[in-house]
């Protein structure tokens, strides 16, 4: 990029914080508004096409490396899992240091919006009326719930959900709260899951909770057998949430089958990215715990 990251220098910072105020993208996480205008990116305030997320000011274990985490997740889900994910990229300040970048999804060729509703806004999720934790106040069923009253292809997308689900769980996902999964409208005036976004191994560089919704899979889900058996969640705890959930237990096993496969191969792409070696190490450990876990019956 033809200009430095926020903090540098006043006169960017002062650029960056302008511009900041006027996205309207949820998240602690500094992100920032792009144009991609004759090949060139440039800082803008509203319509961008792209989202910037910097290294983060927070004081995390690793924080260098949060932009190389997201990318080679985000990878990990489209390339070996085959999820639908918001297209993105690593990108570099012209001092060398660091970017996660992403492009919009939500906008037309046209310039006119896709209606995209975050499940935090379907469950009548809000600050005002449940505090700053609001966006975790919920269980995966319940989004499961809504994707059946709301989306006409509800036995495909309810598939994609939990595999989804599966995923964050194995790649340490701890923050997929109620805004990080989404309804979208389709070109055909229906509405299906939207790409997947926000991806991050968030074991990486903090020490949060195996599951980012305070009820879990479903409310009582760690009083089942397979809870009970290893105080963990396995895979047959995905089992019987995928059954609650309405989805065939053929299928449940197909998608755990073959996570279990993809997970794997991650190994080889956390290698290639652009983490750190030691976060390299540590990022395969996390899932290399998550994969046995999940393996335990």
């Amino acid at each position: 990029m033809p200009f430095g990251p926020p903090g540098k220098n006043a006169e960017m910072t002062r650029e960056y914080n302008e511009k900041r105020k006027t996205i309207s993208i949820s998240g602690v996480q500094e992100k920032y508004s792009l144009l991609l205008d004759k090949n060139e990116l440039r800082l803008i305030a509203s319509k961008g096409t792209h989202i910037l997320k910097p290294i983060p000011t927070e004081r995390l274990e690793r924080v260098g490396d949060m932009p190389a985490n997201e990318h080679v997740t985000m990878q990990i889900a489209q390339q070996l899992f085959g999820i639908k994910t918001a297209a993105c990229g690593m990108i570099f300040f012209d001092e060398g240091s660091p970017a996660y970048i992403t492009r919009r999804f939500d906008y037309k060729r046209d310039g006119t919006r896709y209606q995209v509703e975050d499940f935090a806004t379907l469950l009548g999720k809000s600050p005002e009326k449940e505090g700053n934790d609001f966006k975790y106040n919920a269980s995966y069923l319940d989004i499961a719930k809504l994707i059946s009253q709301h989306v006409s292809a509800a036995t495909v997308e309810l598939i994609r959900f939990f595999q989804l689900v599966v995923f964050n769980y194995l790649f340490a996902n701890g923050d997929a709260h109620l805004k990080n999964y989404a309804l979208m409208e389709s070109d055909q005036g229906d509405y299906l899951l939207a790409p997947a976004y926000d991806l991050v191994c968030t074991a990486l560089h903090i020490n949060d909770s195996d599951l980012a919704l305070h009820d879990g899979l479903y409310k009582g889900d760690m009083d089942e057998r397979p809870f009970q058996n290893y105080g963990i969640y396995t895979r047959e705890s995905f089992i019987l949430f995928a059954e609650k959930a309405g989805i065939q237990t053929s299928l449940a096993d197909q998608v755990t089958d073959q996570s279990m496969k993809s997970a794997l191969k991650a190994m080889e792409m956390i290698d290639r990215s652009f983490l750190s070696k030691e976060a390299k190490k540590k990022y395969k450990d996390i899932v290399g715990d998550r994969h046995r876990r999940f393996n335990m019956k």
